[in-house]
């Protein structure tokens, strides 16, 4: 006959399988689309992640970035239901929920939701030194890199030529490699200069301007104004002084904000505790990449945000007294 003590034990052992069966039937995976390896979205992602998976035994859930073609493309894929959440440029943010821009063919993506924003990102005119490029002008009858198809410098840099007049036609090259390919190709002399849309320091950047003589180029001309008059997502901004090799000065062009976002099909417990992760450490996550080390509470719950808050969003910020 089977002892209390193994029969009590049998008990407990069969409670605890339960419940781990349990925990493991709830569980929830996430997955952030980002953008190249070599930009700062990826690393974004992965702190965010990191910090979402350091509570995984207490909510269940588990995150992943995963490297993507960038903004565009993870706004493309959001929709889809192919992400859960994604970082994208907040200009893009904007044309997506409103239908507008590249989005007008596809409609309003009512179903956008904002979570939070992050770093600014200035739109980074980057040429070798030896191609006497002195201007955003002096780019015509270039050899110009314009970024890959989905991304948001290439979307942005289709912006930049519409406000200039400029079509593909005026480059010598119109080139379209991915971020991660750019700094290389512009070492190599396949390209004169490429242009990124990123938060500062970047080490794609710090590539091209350490080891090939690169300098970086102001944006700000009568056409450029008049873009960032016309658009209240676009704000004139700098480049540091002294991030870069050669690059001594502060530089002037205009830019945007990265944000994160989500759908309103994500449940909110998800997303809330995705925001409760990173705002709740939000020392410890600004350790995770330079670009990060200005970043405040109060800026991120409120700045360059289009779409409407999620709702577990919006639930952490009001429980912080953020909103």
């Amino acid at each position: 006959m089977m002892s209390l003590h193994r029969w009590t034990g049998g008990l407990l052992l069969a409670a605890i399988l339960a419940g781990r069966l349990a925990a493991a039937a709830a569980a929830v995976e996430i997955v952030i689309g980002t953008g190249s390896k070599s930009g700062v979205y990826y690393p974004a992602g992965r702190a965010i992640c990191h910090f979402v998976n350091l509570r995984t035994a207490e909510h269940g859930i588990t995150c992943r970035a995963e490297a993507t073609g960038g903004s565009i493309a993870n706004l493309e894929a959001l929709r889809a239901g192919k992400l859960q959440l994604a970082v994208v440029q907040s200009d893009w943010q904007y044309h997506a929920y409103h239908g507008s821009s590249r989005f007008a063919e596809a409609g309003p993506f009512e179903e956008l939701r904002a979570l939070f924003s992050l770093h600014g990102e200035p739109f980074t005119v980057v040429a070798r030194r030896d191609a006497g490029f002195q201007k955003l002008d002096d780019l015509k009858g270039g050899r110009v890199n314009l970024g890959n198809p989905g991304s948001g410098q290439r979307a942005t840099m289709a912006v930049v030529m519409a406000a200039k007049g400029w079509s593909e036609d005026d480059f010598l090259l119109a080139e379209a490699l991915p971020a991660s390919q750019q700094s290389l190709a512009l070492c190599h002399g396949r390209i004169q200069a490429m242009v990124y849309t990123v938060g500062h320091p970047n080490a794609s950047i710090a590539k091209a301007t350490g080891l090939c003589d690169a300098v970086i180029l102001e944006v700000k001309d009568k056409a450029i104004d008049r873009l960032v008059a016309e658009n209240p997502f676009y704000a004139y901004t700098e480049v540091p002084g002294g991030v870069y090799p050669g690059n001594p000065d502060p530089v002037t062009t205009f830019g945007v904000k990265a944000t994160v976002v989500s759908t309103a099909e994500v449940d909110p417990e998800v997303v809330y505790e995705v925001v409760k992760a990173v705002f709740d450490d939000l020392d410890a996550f600004r350790q995770a990449h330079p670009a990060f080390g200005t970043l405040t509470a109060s800026a991120m719950a409120k700045d360059a945000l289009s779409a409407p808050l999620h709702d577990g969003a919006l639930r952490y910020f009001k429980e912080s007294g953020l909103r």
